[in-house]
């Protein structure tokens, strides 16, 4: 009995800190370090329609640009990605220039910081009236170590 309880106590801690672990994982993605936000102008006659994302990242941390202008980062670069319940035809983003960060082993790249802005340009598919689904794909770094990637989802109208 009393080695039945010490497996149910034990098995018991196994599980409260496998929750506790998750939730501190959860809570240290690149997601949590990045606000962000998107506006879209009503689509036109001929169905193209303008979305801004805005980027808000925490004073401590940086994201990689887009272009990276480093082949070592291409994978991290910050990506916007749009779909609507029809794909649109075409998605042109528009990303700002990034700051020239220099690293002595990884070379120059382009990170943003502060506040960002990013256009994107949808000529939505014919009949498509329905909300767009906006993906920003974010890779939050500060100086000596970065965040796990995530990926914040937004609608605009």
């Amino acid at each position: 009995m009393l080695i039945r309880r010490g497996l149910t106590q034990m098995a018991l801690a196994a599980v409260v800190l496998t929750v506790v672990s998750s939730s501190v994982v959860q809570a240290r993605t690149s997601d949590k370090k990045v606000k962000a936000t998107a506006t879209a102008d009503k689509a036109d006659a001929d169905g193209k329609q303008v979305v801004m994302i805005t980027l808000e990242i925490d004073p401590k941390y940086y994201l990689y640009a887009n272009p990276v202008d480093n082949a070592n980062f291409e994978a991290t670069k910050t990506t916007v990605t749009i779909t609507s319940n029809k794909n649109p035809d075409s998605v042109k983003v528009d990303y700002p220039a990034g700051e020239i960060e220099k690293d002595k082993d990884a070379g120059e790249y382009k990170i943003y910081k502060g506040k960002v802005t990013i256009k994107a340009t949808v000529q939505r598919a014919k009949g498509d009236s329905g909300p767009l689904e906006v993906a920003v794909k974010v890779y939050a770094c500060e100086d000596k170590s970065c965040l796990p990637p995530a990926t914040i989802k937004l609608s605009v109208p």
